[in-house]
């Protein structure tokens, strides 16, 4: 155990800087904790690992570490604005090797993004070669493409040869790395940021340069300034995203997002109507909502069109070349604004984007920053006194430099009038070390005279430094030297709670316009995504977007589902091996469709929305959210045209409507109810229409007026024959009343309502006999009764059901 801890503790010596997961080995090898307890600490090093170095930016350069370390390392290569592209591969190797060992791949995808025009709103990296487009497409490999910095990247990296930001080792402490970026950007506002953590995310939009640093000089001149007051025309309007678009939400609604830190952006696509032909009308599409891929929007139109459920546009063209242009060609009499209704609301062309200003705010550890979530004051805050803490560390800088050269200048305006002495002194010594200890002797620091490094200083100056005019040149230069140094001072003793007088905040200030007039001027950084309040939306009417045709619905036994123009014989239709066609009902495609499971719940859905398929069809899961065991038993279509009026008579509300429903249970009981509330189209969990007890199940649903009879088939070999009269209409779900007593092994097969046939079903017992059961035989009688005795001994094997016949359909 001796020998293993002696070893454990040179390994922590060798990763410290790390924090090496030797340390987590060699204490569960060292220790005994409980299990819980281990993987609870564990856990919470991960997610603030997590948090801290990749996923969340820091709100001082509004960077990941990954993308930190790239522009880190382009800095090092030299590759900014004006220099010559090299591959990515170069770049990304550096990075991986030096700074970042999780893999080329993310590395990668990072710089990728950070070079993408509809990704970023201002691109930190320039890319030579293929980056990925709007469509989905992705970049090629690194080993083909080339990147630099662009001259925004520049102002992220200003001032960090000076030192003016912390720095910290690398993963292997070869080397060390700025624990921040001196970015005289607010990048994090400027481009945004997406990230999802352990337990926390961001989600941060893109803005408009200009307006956050109007925001900027808003904040400085009045700190006491309200969240709400930084959100106006003169400083942040609203998100600005790079692919443009509308941004619908009011005023009060941006406000409170970026008052607390989280909300709701609203962002829709634009169009303009662009020609109007003989053909047709042409609507423009020239802006998508950020995030959207215009591919997949265009392929979705195109669906929408080739499946009948947009009548109103002819074809969606894909013709956008560096600007976005997709061309929807309209029918004559379409109109532009159903259109975009439609568009708004079954496809990507309106979409939220979920704001969500959480990032890393500094800590007493520079290295070590606290996830918070932030609002648009405090955002602005923190990069102003980031701004501040950067150029109070350059001025220092700059001014220990500056005594360090005032000392050595003080040294030669010293031995200006002693030359010749100097000369002499340095000409009877025996070296350089000899000639320094005679001139400080000859000069003593004590007296006013030279210390060590003045002293080097002199025995390393040119000759020619010792002319007359390279003399006034020295004292000239150290005149101006500790001038420049009483203003450092100055700059460094002010007030820097003064916002208006201190100096340090007019350099801030003068940094941030310059900012506003160095990158203002172009047009591609412009406000792209336009505020738009809608006033009033469209109205929107799903018929309108449906073409009226009729159509065939079938369902089989085991739950498949499918739409055809027309079935000549559902016998014949294709169904899955096993499976065989439960019922096929017709109606118009605007019209609605019930789908009546053995639990009591109706599901409805528009005929329209049934998958059209010449093959099996498709599950009927994919349409609702059936429970475990739960099966369809029946389908009524709501088309007018194939049943009666359903609608209750206002002047009669205790009658029930003409046409309305029947159910019968397994265990024997039955309920009538109408259909008017099932007829719209339900959500994927569908309404209830009847409450079964445990272990029963609906057995079918049919359509009745009331004036049929019921036969009622059981396995024991019974049936019940009564009017339908007799079971109560009821107006909500309820369990029903007994239509027939049942023994304990016994239960309902089925029933059907019939409306005065002699000749009402034909069943088929255990010993392969058929019967057929008449009411020239079988007499009515009144429900709750064990019924009639269709055979003393056996079992009923199945109901035989006569072919199924497609439904006529109607014409108008």
């Amino acid at each position: 155990m001796a020998k293993r801890s002696k070893r454990s503790s040179n390994r922590k010596s060798k990763s410290e800087s790390n924090g090496s997961l030797f340390d987590v080995v060699d204490d569960a090898l060292l220790t005994s904790i409980p299990l819980r307890q281990a993987a609870q600490s564990r856990y919470l090093n991960y997610s603030l690992s997590v948090i801290t170095s990749r996923a969340l930016p820091d709100v001082r350069d509004g960077l990941k570490p990954v993308q930190r370390r790239i522009l880190y390392t382009m800095s090092q290569q030299g590759l900014n604005a004006t220099a010559k592209h090299r591959k990515c591969a170069k770049v990304v190797g550096d990075v991986m090797g030096n700074y970042h060992p999780h893999g080329d791949s993310s590395i990668y995808e990072a710089l990728v993004r950070m070079a993408q025009p509809f990704s970023l709103r201002m691109p930190l990296i320039d890319g030579s070669g293929n980056f990925g487009s709007i469509d989905g497409d992705n970049a090629a490999a690194m080993r083909y493409t080339e990147c630099r910095m662009t001259p925004i990247a520049s102002e992220v990296l200003a001032d960090l040869a000076t030192r003016t930001v912390a720095f910290k080792p690398n993963y292997d402490g070869s080397r060390e790395e700025p624990v921040v970026l001196p970015s005289r950007v607010p990048n994090l506002l400027v481009n945004g940021a997406t990230g999802i953590a352990v337990g926390m995310a961001t989600n941060i939009p893109p803005h408009n340069l200009k307006e956050v640093c109007q925001a900027l000089l808003k904040l400085l001149r009045d700190p006491e300034i309200k969240d709400y007051q930084l959100v106006a025309n003169d400083a942040v309007q609203g998100p600005d995203f790079p692919t443009g678009g509308q941004i619908t939400n009011t005023k009060d609604e941006l406000r409170e997002i970026y008052s607390t830190g989280q909300g709701t952006i609203k962002l829709r696509g634009t169009a303009k109507l662009e020609t109007k032909s003989k053909s047709g009308k042409v609507l423009m599409i020239d802006a998508i909502p950020f995030g959207v891929n215009k591919s997949a929007l265009v392929e979705r139109i195109n669906e929408l069109i080739y499946s009948g459920k947009f009548p109103l546009v002819i074809e969606a063209r894909d013709l956008s070349t560096e600007d976005i242009r997709i061309d929807l060609l309209l029918k004559k009499d379409a109109d532009e604004n159903m259109v975009l209704a439609y568009l708004y609301k079954h496809t990507d062309f309106q979409k939220n984007f979920n704001v969500n200003l959480t990032c890393l705010v500094p800590t007493e550890n520079p290295e070590v920053g606290a996830p918070n979530r932030l609002g648009l004051k405090e955002i602005l805050w923190h990069f102003l006194h980031f701004r501040l803490s950067v150029l109070t560390k350059r001025l220092e800088n700059e001014l220990a430099a500056l005594n360090r050269r005032i000392h050595i200048l003080e040294g030669f305006a010293l031995v200006f009038d002693a030359l010749d002495e100097i000369i002499a002194i340095i000409r009877k010594s025996d070296g350089k070390a000899d000639a320094a200890e005679k001139i400080m002797a000859r000069f003593p620091a004590a007296k006013g005279g030279l210390d060590a490094e003045q002293t080097d200083a002199i025995l390393e100056l040119k000759l020619y430094r010792l002319a007359k005019l390279e003399i006034e040149v020295i004292l000239k230069e150290l005149k101006e030297k500790r001038k420049r140094a009483k203003e450092i001072e100055k700059l460094l003793s002010d007030d820097e709670n003064d916002y208006t007088r201190s100096g340090r905040w007019q350099i801030i200030r003068s940094e941030i316009e310059s900012l506003i007039a160095d990158y203002s001027k172009d047009k591609r950084n412009k406000r792209l995504s336009a505020i738009e309040t809608v006033a009033e939306e469209p109205e929107y009417a799903a018929e309108d977007f449906i073409v009226a045709e009729d159509c065939h619905v079938m369902v089989t036994k085991d739950g498949w589902v499918k739409r055809q123009k027309q079935i000549a014989d559902p016998s014949k239709s294709r169904v899955r091996q096993g499976d065989e066609v439960l019922t096929c009902v017709a109606g118009s495609t605007r019209e609605s469709i019930g789908f009546f499971s053995s639990i009591g719940v109706c599901y409805t859905a528009r005929m329209i929305d049934i998958p059209a398929s010449t093959g099996f069809g498709e599950p009927i899961q994919k349409l609702f959210k059936l429970k475990d065991g739960e099966r369809i038993v029946a389908a009524i279509s709501f088309d007018p045209r194939v049943i009666d009026e359903i609608k209750e008579d206002p002047k009669k509300p205790e009658l029930c409507p003409q046409a309305h429903a029947l159910a019968v249970t397994s265990n024997g009981f039955a309920l009538r109810f109408g259909l008017e509330s099932f007829a719209e189209p339900s959500t994927r969990t569908g309404r209830r229409f009847a409450r079964v007890k445990p272990g029963a199940a609906v057995v079918d649903v049919a359509v009745v007026h009331g004036t049929e009879v019921i036969l009622a088939v059981t396995g024991n070999c019974r049936a019940m024959i009564c009017s339908a009269e007799e079971v109560n209409y009821l107006s909500g779900a309820g369990k029903g009343v007994t239509l027939i007593r049942l023994a304990s092994d016994d239960r309902v097969l089925g029933f059907k309502p019939s409306t005065g046939d002699r000749d009402l079903l034909t069943v088929q017992t255990n010993r392969g006999a058929k019967k057929t059961i008449s009411t020239a035989k079988y007499r009515v009688t009144a429900r709750g009764g064990r019924g009639n005795e269709i055979q003393k001994n056996g079992k009923i094997a199945e109901i035989i059901k006569p072919p199924i016949a497609a439904p006529e359909i109607f014409e108008e």
